[in-house]
Formats: structure tokens, sequence, C-alpha cells
């Protein structure tokens, strides 16, 4: 391996040859600033605030993108490097919408951090200053261009998801980030990932919050308010809170929110259990009858909306099975309802997901089991945190709580579903314990791990069953061409997460700062504490779960059965791109 020498600050590094200042800074331990950099997504040194000088260059150069030299000395932090970036802050406040105190992302902004750590006069240039209507045509998202810097990490995110909707319109002072022909996200295939928002610096992109429904109907006395909380949400909470990536934060979680004031504090853990039973019976009964066969898994929205956008003709490959968010609230509305005598029009289902499409999601036909909304209202981690806050709980000093029981009961199988490839382990367990007789469940460390694309096979009644795992768009696309072109690989069943990584890194995820998402695995992190929980768990197959085996004896026909796929199934609609 070629290496070539270099000081950054008098410090000696040796880099791989074709390394830029910036790695060989990282590499010395000094953060350069940036803005626009993405590694490996977008390194296009747009905004200049990683500006640096070094010895062979002709005056400041942009460390993300300029290429070290043997001997080349570096340096990062002298008055003039200092001055250009203050100079390059004030030119970007010029522009922006400096409405700190109300912006969401207050205290969790690159752009402000950055201009605190400089000293920056906010008001150093004046003169003409665009102005943009807020964009909040969808259900998940919130897009104010009077807050964007032209960073370009957007744009970016959504052509890694191969889908594109977003870039630069206009020129010069004009220059702006939106759709083709200025049309709203409402009227594009725009898929609801939330990709754009964990990338954006600053409050130009977030999720629409609806914490202000919360807040009400908890305060209104005739309503029955109860709150389910997805797998991977308990091993991120914990972030904005200052806490270590990965936590598992479960038992506070579910004591900040029984203070919040729920009357029933749910695990979505119990109806990934479901989700597996159904999807492995309709697994089963494809494969012992002649079904579509490869299935697909449809537990993502964000995944389920791209197929219906770029691949409708493939719409009979996804499995019918709601997502386990959905199941849970049609079970909410139904069987729990039951059991306690209350209307379903009376109970609002609230859901705490990591993922900014399940908004989209709970306003799709075929989604109400019980003539009402399964789910009333989808909040993401963050808005939670948000709730937590507000309410001036000290998160950090919480007890551990239990979820409520019983659908706060669940198994290893279900805590999985958060990291890509979990949902294709846990339904394998299953599908494997009754077509083969296996008593311990199924490690299928072949579709671990944060690759986007993973295949395995296994064997399921006799037959091989040949699997592939995929996540974010980017990799759908390239299980969805093979299948165009007669699925030359001979899958059988097919797990698909509309984001890279699963859920763990769903657009509504805590927002880490882009050097963080640089040097630390953030997917590999947060999805090793779930398996972690998953390996200590004394239940790790779905269709063990007391839960439910008492809601087939008590409430549904069998697995499978008619009354189980009226509440737990679903239906998909192929959409028009434009």
């Amino acid at each position: 391996m070629d290496m070539i020498n270099v000081k950054v600050n008098g410090i000696a590094v040796s880099v791989e040859k074709g390394s830029t200042i910036l790695d060989a800074a990282r590499k010395a331990g000094v953060e350069i600033p940036t803005l626009c950099f993405m590694k490996e997504k977008n390194e296009i040194g747009a905004c200049r605030i990683c500006v640096v000088e070094a010895t062979g260059a002709r005056g400041l150069v942009t460390a993300c993108v300029y290429p070290v030299a043997e001997g080349m000395e570096i340096q990062t932090n002298t008055a003039k490097v200092q001055q250009a970036r203050k100079t390059t802050l004030e030119l970007i406040l010029s522009t922006h919408e400096k409405k700190c105190l109300s912006c969401v992302r207050s205290t969790n902004c690159e752009l402000q951090k950055l201009c605190r750590e400089y000293g920056v006069d906010e008001d150093a240039f004046g003169g003409y200053k665009p102005k943009y209507e807020l964009d909040t045509s969808t259900p998940h998202l919130v897009r104010d261009n009077n807050k964007c810097i032209l960073c370009r990490r957007c744009v970016a995110a959504c052509e890694e998801q191969f889908v594109s909707v977003i870039g630069a319109n206009e020129r010069g002072i004009d220059t702006n980030i939106g759709t083709a022909f200025k049309k709203q996200l409402s009227e594009v295939p725009c898929i609801s990932c939330g990709q754009c928002t964990v990338v954006c610096p600053t409050g130009a992109l977030t999720e629409k919050d609806d914490t202000a429904k919360v807040w009400e109907v908890l305060a209104d006395p005739t309503k029955h308010v109860v709150i389910q909380a997805a797998p991977s949400v308990r091993v991120t909470l914990g972030e904005c809170f200052g806490m270590d990536i990965g936590t598992n934060v479960e038992g506070k979680m579910v004591a900040a929110m029984r203070r919040l004031g729920f009357d029933r504090v749910f695990d979505t853990n119990f109806a990934a259990d479901l989700t597996i039973v159904e999807e492995a019976s309709e697994l089963v009964n494809r494969i012992k009858n002649g079904g579509t066969l490869p299935m697909i898994t449809s537990c993502s929205p964000g995944w389920v909306k791209f197929c219906e956008y770029y691949y409708p003709d493939l719409l009979e490959h996804l499995s019918t099975c709601k997502s386990p968010q959905q199941m849970a609230g049609a079970v909410i509305k139904t069987y729990y309802a039951n059991k306690m005598g209350i209307d379903p029009k009376d109970i609002v289902s609230v859901s705490v997901m990591p993922c900014t499409a399940k908004k989209f999601e709970i306003g799709r036909e075929d989604q109400s089991a019980a003539g009402v909304p399964d789910v009333d209202i989808a909040l993401t981690t963050r808005e939670l945190a948000r709730m937590i806050e507000r309410a001036g709980l000290q998160f950090k000093a919480l007890p551990d709580e239990e979820f409520d029981s019983p659908l706060g009961e669940d198994t290893g199988a279900a805590v999985i579903f958060g990291a890509t490839g979990g949902v294709m382990e846990a339904a394998v367990r299953t599908a494997n314990a009754w077509l083969n007789g296996a008593t311990e469940p199924v490690e299928l460390e072949a579709v671990r791990g944060t690759m986007g694309l993973k295949t395995a096979s296994v064997m399921v009644g006799g037959k091989e069953l040949k699997l592939a795992v995929a996540s974010g768009a980017g990799a759908a696309k390239v299980v969805m061409d093979k299948l165009k072109n007669g699925n030359p690989d001979g899958w059988g069943f097919i797990e698909i997460m509309g984001c890279p990584g699963g859920c763990v890194n769903g657009g509504g995820q805590p927002i880490q700062p882009q050097f963080v998402r640089d040097t630390v695995d953030l997917k590999a992190i947060r999805a090793k504490a779930l398996y972690d929980q998953d390996a200590s768990m004394e239940l790790r197959m779905s269709h063990e779960s007391p839960v439910i085996k008492t809601l087939y004896s008590e409430w549904y026909d069998g697995f499978g059965g008619h009354k189980a796929h009226h509440d737990l199934h679903t239906s998909y609609t192929a959409r028009k791109k434009y």
C-alpha cells in the first residue's frame, strides 16, 4: 500500500495515496469544520468552510477534496484560515432566516455551532434576501428554503436512495433546492424516507411536528390515549439526552411515556411478533400452494411507497401483511378495545417510530380494522425526545419500568426487527420451526450486518429457500431490477427496508453531526444493541410469544385465518410518478 507522509499543524501522519487533507487531519486528531461534506456521498467542496493552508497550494484550498502530496505541511487554524471561514459563515447568514429561538434544530444545528465558535456578526452583510414559501404538502416533512444553505447534502441523500426528486434550481443568489418545475413535494415521487432530514445541517428539512396533537389529546379526559414504541427507538432515544450511541434505554423510555400521561404504554414488538406469524403463514401458503414468489416483506412504508411508484407491476410480490405499527394499532382498537369495553372511536392510538414514512402510512387506505384509523398520530424518535424535554423529565434519572401487559410482551425475534436482516431472520426462525420441527432459533448470521445487499439460503420443508436482504432504496432497486429480469438468482423470500441499515438508521432517528456520521458506524452500533437484547431473552421465536398465543386463541381464528386477514392485512396502489 502506497503511503504519503504529511504534517498537520506540525503533527506527522502517514495516509494512503489518494487521501485528502481532511482525511489526513482526521487521522491526526484534528477536526476541520465542514458543512457540505458527506464521506463518499457529497464530496463537492461547495461550502468553503473547510479551507486550509497547505504548502504547494496557491491560496487557501478545500480540505475535503484537495489531495495530499508527499511532504505537504498543512495549517488548519491560522489567522488567515479563521478569517476566511468567518467571512464565509457571515455570507451564508446574509440569506439565512435567523430564527434560532424557535427553530427545532436550535442547539443541534451545525451552522449555529460554527457561527458561535467563530464569533460571527450575523448582520455583516445585508442586501437582497430571497423569500420562500414553506412546503408542508406531505404528511411527513416541512421544507423551509429560507433556512437552506445550499450544501446539497439532501440532494446527495436523495440520489443515494435512487429517488432524486430534489436538486438545484435557478442560478446565482436565487439558487434554491427544490423539485423539478417547482412542484410541491407531494406532487413528485418522494418515498417519505426522511433521509434528507438526518443529513441536513440546519432546520431547512424537518419532520412535520405532531406533538401538539398529542398534548391536546392527553389533556382531553374523554379520550383513552395509548402509545406504542418501535423496536429501534429504545436503542436510539438515549442519544437525544447525551447518552452513548447504542445505549438501550427501554426501561427509561417506558417510564418517560408513562409520566407524559399516556393511559397505556405498549410495545410495538408484540406486533412485530404478530407480523412474523402472519408473514410466515403467508410465505408457507405461497410455497405450498404455488403463490407468487419471491415474497417480499412489507414492514417498511418507505420501501412500499418506492415499489408503488417505481415497480408497480411487481406489487403482487409484496406480503399483504400490515407493518407492526399498523398491526399494533389494529389490535389496540379491536381486541384491546373489546377487552376494556372502550369504543374504538374514543381511543387515540399514538406511535413512536424511527421513520418519517410512518406519518404517511397512518393515512393510507385499508388501514382501519375497526372502521377508524389503526393509528391516529405517528411521532418520530426526535419528537418523543422533545416531549420529554418539554415535560421537564430528567430522562437519565428515571427508573426502569416495564411496558403494560399484555401488549408489552415480546420475543427476541421482534427486537431485531429494527436492524436490516432482522425481519428475515425472525421469519425464518418461525418458518423453520413450523416446517422443519426446529425447537431452537436459527442464528442467520449471513443476513446480519449493514451491507446494502446480503444473500443466504436455508432448508425449509426439505427444500432450499434462497433469501435476499436489501436496505436502502438503492439496494432495493438492484433487487427489483433482477426480479424484472426473471429472478436469475432464484430468490424465494426477500426483505427490503427503505432506509440504509434498516430502522436503526431511519429518517426519524436522532440527528448526529455529519462528522459523527462520517467517522462512526451508527447503523452497526445501534443494531448491535438490538442483537444483544435478542441474545439475552428467554423466548426468541415469535410463535412462542404468550401474547400471540392468547390473541389467536381468544380473538383470531388461527394463523392466517379470515378474521386475522381482515384486521392485519392490507392492499397496495400503483402510483403515477408524475
